[in-house]
């Protein structure tokens, strides 16, 4: 069985006061050789940023950035000239392309905004920047993968520049979904809340795992889990 379990507590992480973060593969100031990505997944950071804090502006060149809310709001500028106010249920894409500087700040000034951010590396350099924000209702990730990106935007989905698919998904006790990889095509779970089995390997909260070399991933829901499936090139 080619599944690579990616323990939660074994992360990068930092603690910036305003900042509680968990670095799935290097970033920043975590540097890990073993843990540089995943075939073109590149980032999962899990942020927990305090009430009426945030990201100051910044810039960011040849990325995929996708933004996953859990909990709280989080309030987003950029350069294209956008400003959004994030939810949980709604997926961010912003592609840096040839450039773009953007903020992200707690929407709120009471409460923490906990956040995943991912970065996938595009197909090719130098596209035009674009961002894009859409809603994915709960009752439509239960019990099922609802696809949340792709390079054609089906279903619905927010559009990235791979050959790339992101599915969410909520699973109850006992539910269970089941999705096949095509040869040479690879997949990343990444578990945000409760606990599941991948292929029977039982993950938590946090848990990532790669997975090749397997004709399917079967996910079987233990306590109410929320999880992101990467099927990747």
């Amino acid at each position: 069985m080619a599944i690579d379990i990616r323990p939660a507590r074994q992360r990068g992480h930092a603690d910036h006061g305003w900042l509680d973060t968990w670095h799935t593969f290097s970033f920043a100031d975590y540097h890990d050789p073993r843990f540089m990505g995943f075939r073109t997944l590149r980032v999962i950071n899990e942020d927990v940023v305090a009430p009426g804090r945030g990201f100051p502006t910044h810039g960011h060149r040849d990325m995929e950035i996708i933004t996953y809310v859990l909990q709280g709001a989080l309030q987003h500028r950029d350069s294209l000239g956008t400003g959004s106010i994030i939810r949980p249920g709604e997926v961010q894409r912003m592609s840096a392309g040839t450039g773009v500087r953007h903020s992200e700040a707690n929407a709120s000034p009471s409460e923490p905004v906990h956040l995943l951010q991912i970065w996938i590396e595009p197909a090719r350099p130098g596209i035009e920047p674009g961002y894009e924000q859409r809603a994915f209702a709960d009752e439509d990730k239960q019990g099922r993968l609802r696809l949340v990106a792709s390079p054609d935007g089906a279903e619905g989905s927010v559009t990235i520049h791979q050959d790339a698919r992101v599915y969410a998904t909520r699973l109850g006790p006992g539910q269970r979904v089941v999705h096949p990889l095509a040869t040479g095509r690879h997949a990343w779970l990444q578990v945000a809340r409760g606990s599941l089995a991948l292929n029977g390997a039982r993950l938590a909260a946090g848990d990532g795992a790669a997975v090749s070399a397997e004709a399917v991933v079967t996910l079987v829901g233990e306590q109410d889990a929320e999880a992101l499936l990467f099927e990747l090139p």
